[in-house]
């Protein structure tokens, strides 16, 4: 096993959802720029993206009940969430107030939860089972420890893995309002290539696949 981060993360990000909703590959969208087909996270997966001058902790988890109880043990300290369905798939939607909401008692207090639906690019007209206006609601409902006013939009984004799109605004949403950056640090991170770069991986760690 490779080792682990050597200086503690300053924002623990937990990506969580049903199984085959498509987590992984949005994850891997994000961190390498490209769209794969992966296997059935194991456990969870570890990812360290830098953002200006702070570390943040990616966490894939699985999504079959087996591993609900794992899920929780990484959930602790989360200060973002990223809960993942397939819109056309309206009990992916159903499991995240069912399963995921409940894993996220021991995340922090103020943990901000972002409702993401996936594979935008393969929904056709008749196969949208969860409207926008339900995922926005449900969105808000979550977040009722924060002031929803600081936030830009409703913590709710349609993705596609697939063509990357709102992948990296996913992400950037998250990061600006947990780990605001200065203009200064926007500026500096930039021309570090540590700010918009999707494909910026830095470490990448396979954990608990027995």
């Amino acid at each position: 096993m490779e080792p682990g981060p050597k200086k503690k993360a300053d924002l623990k990000v937990i990506v969580m959802g049903d199984f085959n909703v498509g987590k992984t590959s949005f994850i891997g969208r994000y961190i390498e720029g490209e769209f794969k087909q992966h296997d059935a996270t194991i456990g969870a997966a570890f990812f360290l993206k830098q953002w200006g001058p702070y570390n943040i902790a990616i966490w894939d988890t699985a999504g079959a009940e087996r591993f609900t109880g794992l899920s929780s043990f990484y959930c602790k300290n989360a200060g973002a969430a990223i809960l993942a369905f397939d819109m056309s798939i309206v009990s992916t939607f159903e499991s995240l107030w069912a399963r995921f909401i409940p894993l996220l008692e021991v995340a922090n207090e103020d943990c901000l939860k972002i409702v993401v639906g996936m594979k935008l690019d393969a929904l056709g007209e008749d196969q949208r089972e969860v409207t926008v206006q339900e995922g926005k609601k449900f969105a808000r409902e979550i977040n009722d420890k924060i002031d929803l006013s600081k936030l830009p939009s409703d913590p709710y984004f349609e993705t596609s893995s697939k063509t990357g799109h709102n992948v990296t605004e996913v992400f950037e949403y998250i990061f600006r309002y947990c780990l605001p950056l200065s203009e200064a640090q926007l500026q500096a991170a930039n021309r570090q290539g540590t700010v918009n770069l999707p494909n910026g991986k830095q470490s990448q760690k396979k954990c608990c696949s027995h």
